[in-house]
């Protein structure tokens, strides 16, 4: 039985953030292979976290430049190791590689940050992203631990071709590992176009580029709430801060909901799902959630970046505010497009999404790459050689917090 332990950079929460789905069909794959599962985090416990024991996946709190750690992944000693975002693997990899020498580890992306920065970084210019935007601190940061690690798994497709084209980095070391879906649990009829009514949009309050929709979606709303006054627009989301819900108004239809319990629920409720995401990075939950629950989307061309091929998208696709507006309206309103729309929710699910595909070929590299892993490592001088450098300063910095502590604690 192969032993996993997955360092996660926060508890999965499956019912607020696409992150937490993600990583827990990933854990789930790896427990339906009949491997062990631990996941472990030096973050505080959160109010939406599941509840892993349930899930057969156990758990342990871990501290930042803490020896603890060491003595912690000796005893447990996995073969595979899995960071949650890449300031897990620069926090605790050096750790791994010192006590798990030969574990193989994988880095779960999520998205890549220095993307969706970068874009963050020219939207608040209000200009096109460029080289220099991309190319910063953080992407140095990101790029050294996907090359550090055996294996980065990679949301969006348009993500993978940035990576190997743009940043060179080998095919052999990326995996593109979009988000796993069980078609056989999807509802093969939802709510029809009569029994539903209003709009919605949801998404963690705290990601950034959620809170920017929500702040675009009131130069939207009414435009759109002048055409169908007596229309609602539903925002759901985790953790609203109070500048959030002071934009809660009964009067125009544009209601801050708050965290939904059952998000499948709220969206099959609504007629349309609205996502006019100006910036951002990796693949979408919420438009994934909506193709699953078979209500069209009205999103930008970042929102669908990565999530289509040649597919129909199941709603429109428009960066422009009016069209924007126009094509809500439209779809709202007309049953037979509505339909039409509809229809290629189920397609591209099968075509891009089918966990049983993408969860088969995850294990096959996994496996393929644990059979070669020496000359895996070999063919990867880059990587070693930032293990070698990185993580010796990396090492050294969190020595010295640990020795620093150490001292506080005997000074009390």
């Amino acid at each position: 039985m192969k032993k996993v332990l997955v360092i996660g950079y926060v508890w999965p929460e499956p019912n607020s953030s696409a992150a937490g789905t993600h990583i827990m069909s990933i854990m789930r794959l790896f427990l339906s292979q009949g491997w062990q599962v631990e996941f472990s985090t030096p973050c505080a416990i959160s109010e939406h976290m599941i509840d892993l024991d349930e899930q057969g996946i156990s758990s342990k709190s871990i501290e930042l430049n803490s020896d603890t750690f060491d003595e912690y992944i000796k005893e447990y000693n996995p073969d595979i190791v899995m960071f949650d975002r890449f300031m897990m693997e620069e926090q605790f990899a050096w750790r791994v590689e010192k006590n798990c020498p030969n574990a193989l580890k994988i880095l779960d992306t999520e998205d890549l940050q220095c993307l969706r920065n970068a874009r963050h970084q020219a939207l608040k210019a209000n200009r096109d992203m460029n080289k220099s935007d991309l190319f910063s601190d953080l992407a140095k940061r990101e790029i050294s631990a996907i090359l550090r690690c055996d294996i980065s798994l990679i949301i969006s497709s348009y993500e993978m071709n940035l990576l190997i084209e743009t940043f060179k980095i080998d095919k052999s070391l990326l995996h593109h590992l979009p988000f796993m879906v069980d078609l056989k649990k999807c509802p093969k009829e939802t709510k029809t176009f009569e029994q539903r009514e209003h709009f919605m949009t949801i998404g963690n309050f705290r990601h950034a580029p959620n809170w920017d929709v929500v702040l675009y979606l009131q130069k939207v709303w009414p435009l759109i709430r002048k055409e169908l006054p007596k229309a609602e627009l539903h925002i759901y989301g985790s953790y609203p801060p109070p500048k959030a819900t002071a934009l809660n108004n009964p009067k125009t239809g544009f209601l801050i909901k708050g965290w939904a319990k059952d998000a499948y629920e709220v969206i099959e409720e609504s007629k349309l799902c609205l996502a006019p995401i100006r910036f951002g990075a990796g693949i979408k939950g919420k438009l994934l959630d909506a193709m699953i629950m078979q209500t069209p989307s009205i999103t930008t061309s970042v929102g669908s970046e990565g999530m289509y091929d040649k597919e129909q998208w199941p709603g429109v696709i428009i960066d422009d505010i009016s069209e924007f507006v126009k094509n809500a309206v439209e779809l709202y309103k007309d049953e037979n497009k509505w339909k039409e729309k509809q229809k290629n929710c189920s397609i591209l699910l099968e075509s891009k999404y089918n966990s049983e595909t993408l969860g088969r070929n995850l294990i096959s590299k996994i496996e393929e790459i644990n059979e070669n892993l020496e000359e895996h490592r070999l063919n990867n001088f880059t990587g070693s050689m930032l293990r070698h450098h990185s993580m010796a300063s990396t090492k050294y910095m969190s020595q010295w917090i640990s020795a620093k502590n150490a001292n506080k604690k005997e000074e009390e």
